[in-house]
């Protein structure tokens, strides 16, 4: 009997004894994480911190995430060695292979990783669900329409949530796989936004992929302040918004960890000094993945000084087993853990720690905050009893201006004559007086206007600024807007629809147009008959046609007129004589001559006064308006002669008028005159600037012959296009006429005005548009700057300026750069046709007299029977006879009366 109660008692204290030591004070975990990944890091981290009974020790697998056959072998290695729970990541392609593992093995898996639906209550997940937070901020803003940009990477429950809300709520959401987005699909997103005015936008990845899209964001100039984007990620302050906050745009996002609570910031400060020398990942803050997983082992350590307590056996005893076997074999106490890990409630890094029955986070808080121009702020916080709670203490935009005065602005311009100069002692200068020029003071003046301090930074490319149509990157200084270099740009930039996408516009400070730039062409030297040029040649023609016709009628009229013809009266008509020939005359003549009266008076002779020569010489005298001698009596040679002298009158004041300009202006030949005579042509090319609003307008045209020009210029070789300016200009000059630059007007005038003056603008301008002032989106300088531009300009000061730089400053004489044309005094090259006209004339003259002279001594010699040479001595004697007479002279008449060459006889021809 008393062997048989020691038996007993001894076994009853063994089980005693057994119960009490069964529970292991070594607990091994094992732990399934990327390579050199921060998750593990804070793993370790977090065991220093736990090292009490039971102790934690790790079995850790790194592992490659995306690939499901590693992450297979290191789940079954740890199985294999008995650890009683795992904490890990996983991802879309192996989360799938772990939910089977667990629920088959009933091995607890505790997660940092996204949440994800599913009834495996063997999942403990860290992570709280944001779908219902996301959708509350929604509600807050208002939003009705938005794009959805997800990763498939961090699952769907969220898309998902968002899309049932929407049909229910009549949404109109837009919903982008950034996975699969391209570079051009990505881009058209943001122009369909901009032609809706549209700039409501969510996206909803890890961190990692979000601080890629938000730079791509930035590259493309989509910061500005008429875009909110809500970054669906817990950690809204893990995030670098440096880059976004400088455009200004609307930034709202969640945030799990309060840094703000004493016992965060003490871990945080511990993390900082923490020594991780075997990582070589560089230290970084704690993020909310990182404590994520240090409340995950927090939890675990919980959960099994909780199963001690309760005294629960959960020792594996034996062959662990196989996680392969078929059919599985799940381990008897994984029950007890999962209920044990699901029954903690805590207060960690990520608030207070609490789960359902499904192993999901409840019962949490999530801050919601917002980037202020001071950084980010909290403006409200969401959880499931009280919903979305806003606790903003600014409002947004109300004190957008405010510290213009306390920061130097970088003004972003461009070397250009005569906009931004620099100055011929620029060396011993430094800053802004380097450099001089009209946007030099226009800068200064709105500086001076809006009230703020700056300092001119010349753009390092030397481009005003393009899209690359491969890159999609913007360069010269709409790239430093864009990309949050520069706050804004003073410089000939042209106002065009692709820039204003991307950055706001001022209201232009200077208007202009795409002009023709070519060498001007060498002067041509003014022709002998230059005073001809007032009238065309078929004028001159017709006039000569309408002399000869208005002649020709003038005889015709008269000789049918009867009006035209008289009876000739010699008696009273006759020549009168002088006393000398009538005493000098002797019988004979006497007799002959009143014989022939009295045979007159018997037939009187009709006479007309309008023959041929006449007619022509009346028409001359008109034309010449000379007058004449001889006038019409008759009504038809009166109207005859009427319309003429209108006709003269008409021809005579438009040749004046034409005469002074062409004889004073020297004129020069230009090639071409117009955009469509260069697109006629082939001999001369053209190009533009590269990377320019010039160049773009022609790639943009649909005009025809802008058309056919781009055509050209795109495909010339060599290449028609320049980086700068000034290598345009030297083409031009050094081109010999066979290159014209197409550039601004403004730009054009001023270069005509300078040295060497060889080049010239021709024809008008092919478009027109303005310079403006650039800020990036959303800037607070450009309502203030607006102001100062129309101020100036209602003050007169562009133009002031303007004159100053082009026209008081040039070097080619006064004109305004628009005249092409140069006033001189008249030069005899000018007007040596008409001398040679007088000249040519005398001679004729000459020559015409001679020829009379000679046919007169012929006729009278064969009249009087005399030799021609005697007639002609006579005749010559004669002359110089009556010219001697003029003088007071006298002389013999007696031996040219003798032969009767000169007497009182009439001739009519």
């Amino acid at each position: 009997m008393q062997r048989s109660f020691t038996i007993l008692y001894t076994s009853l204290l063994g089980l005693c004894l057994g119960s009490s030591s069964s529970f292991p004070s070594n607990i091994n975990i094992g732990g399934l994480f990327p390579i050199e990944s921060h998750e593990y890091e804070v793993f370790r981290f977090a065991l220093s911190h736990h090292q009490d009974i039971p102790k934690l020790v790790p079995q850790v697998d790194m592992v490659k995430m995306g690939n499901s056959f590693s992450m297979t072998y290191a789940f079954c290695s740890q199985f294999s060695k008995g650890v009683y729970a795992i904490i890990g990541l996983y991802d879309r392609k192996t989360v799938n292979m772990l939910m089977s593992f667990c629920g088959a093995l009933h091995v607890c898996f505790v997660t940092p990783s996204f949440p994800i639906e599913t009834a495996n209550q063997f999942v403990i997940q860290l992570r709280p669900e944001l779908q219902d937070a996301l959708v509350g901020v929604i509600d807050h803003y208002g939003w009705t329409k938005f794009v959805y940009m997800y990763s498939s990477d961090s699952g769907l429950s969220v898309l998902q949530k968002v899309l049932d809300t929407a049909a229910e709520r009549n949404w109109l959401v837009t919903s982008v796989n950034v996975e699969t987005m391209t570079e051009a699909s990505f881009l058209k997103v943001f122009q369909d936004l901009d032609k809706r005015k549209e700039g409501q936008i969510i996206i909803d990845c890890e961190t990692e992929r979000l601080t890629g899209i938000l730079k791509k964001i930035v590259e493309q100039g989509k910061n500005a302040k008429s875009y909110h984007y809500i970054l669906a990620n817990l950690g809204f302050l893990d995030i670098d918004l440096t880059d976004l906050r400088k455009g200004g745009a609307n930034i709202t996002g969640f945030q799990l960890v309060n840094h703000s609570e004493p016992g965060v910031s003490r871990v945080a400060h511990q993390w900082m000094e923490f020594d991780n020398k075997d990582s070589k990942v560089p230290k970084s803050g704690l993020k909310y993945t990182g404590a994520l997983t240090y409340d995950g082992v927090k939890v675990m350590y919980t959960a099994f000084q909780n199963l001690r307590k309760q005294r629960i056996d959960i020792s594996r005893r034996g062959n662990a087993g196989e996680c392969l076997a078929n059919p599985p074999a799940p381990w008897g106490q994984g029950i007890d853990i999962q209920r044990a890990l699901q029954q903690v409630r805590i207060d960690g890094l990520t608030g207070h720690i609490q789960f359902n029955e499904k192993g999901r986070r409840t019962n949490y808080t999530v801050s919601v905050m917002e980037l202020a121009p001071s950084g980010p702020k909290k403006v409200g916080y969401w959880n499931e009893d009280e919903k979305y709670v806003t606790t903003a203490s600014f409002v947004r935009g109300s004190n957008e201006t405010y510290g213009l005065q306390n920061r130097t602005y970088i003004v972003t311009t461009i070397l250009e004559s005569p906009y931004v100069m620099l100055k011929k002692n620029h060396e011993q200068l430094a800053g802004n007086d380097k450099y001089e020029g009209y946007i030099v003071e226009l800068a200064a003046e709105i500086a001076k206007h809006v009230g703020y301090q700056y300092k001119l930074k010349v753009v390092s490319d030397g481009k005003y600024g393009a899209r690359d149509p491969e890159t999609k990157m913007w360069n010269g200084m709409v790239g430093e807007l864009v990309y949050g270099k520069a706050d804004v740009a003073v410089a000939p930039l042209t106002i065009t629809l692709v820039r204003e996408e991307v950055i706001d516009f001022s209201k232009p400070f200077m208007s202009l147009g795409i002009s023709i730039m070519i060498k001007k062409p060498t002067k041509s030297k003014p022709g002998v008959f230059s005073f001809l040029d007032p009238l065309a040649y078929e004028i001159w023609m017709c006039i000569v046609f309408a002399y000869i016709g208005v002649s020709v009628v003038l005889f015709l009229v008269s000789r049918f007129s009867p009006y035209e013809w008289h009876a000739e009266d010699y008696d009273e008509g006759g020549e009168p004589q002088t006393p000398t020939q009538a005493s000098g005359t002797n019988g004979m003549q006497q007799s002959q001559t009143q014989t022939q009266q009295n045979a007159n008076q018997q037939s009187p002779e009709q006479t007309n006064e309008f023959g041929i020569f006449n007619s022509l010489w009346f028409s001359l005298g008109a034309f010449m308006q000379q007058g004449c001698d001889i006038s019409p009596r008759s009504l038809s040679g009166r109207i005859v002669g009427g319309v003429w002298w209108f006709f003269t009158l008409i021809i005579i004041s438009s040749y004046t008028a034409n005469l002074a300009a062409f004889l004073t202006v020297e004129r020069m030949v230009s090639p071409i005159e117009s955009a469509e005579d260069l697109a006629k042509q082939t001999e001369i090319a053209y190009g533009t600037l590269d990377a320019g609003s010039t160049k773009e307008f022609f790639r943009r045209s649909k005009i025809a012959v802008f058309e056919k020009m781009w055509s050209y210029m795109k495909a010339a070789d060599p290449s028609v296009f320049v980086k700068t300016t000034d290598e345009g200009v030297m083409r031009v000059r050094k081109s010999k006429g066979k290159y014209a630059y197409l550039l601004e007007s403004t730009m054009n005038e001023y270069i005509e005005q300078r040295k060497p003056c060889d080049t010239m603008k021709v024809g008008g301008n092919l478009d027109s548009k303005g310079y403006g002032i650039a800020t990036p989106k959303g800037s607070p300088l450009r309502n203030p700057v607006n102001l100062a531009v129309l101020k100036l300009n209602e003050q007169g000061l562009l133009d002031k300026l303007k004159n100053k730089w082009w026209y008081d400053k040039g070097e080619c004489g006064s004109g305004g750069g628009d005249s092409k044309d140069k006033t001189s005094a008249l030069s005899l090259s000018n007007v040596a046709g008409v001398f040679y006209i007088l000249i040519g004339g005398l001679g004729l003259a000459m020559l015409v007299a001679l020829v009379e002279f000679c046919y007169k001594s012929r006729t009278e010699s064969r009249r009087m029977k005399v030799s021609t040479a005697r007639a002609a001595a006579a005749s010559a004697a004669q002359a110089f006879h009556c010219s001697a007479l003029d003088s007071g002279a006298s002389a013999p008449y007696t031996e040219l009366q003798s032969y009767g060459l000169y007497a009182n006889n009439t001739v009519k021809i």
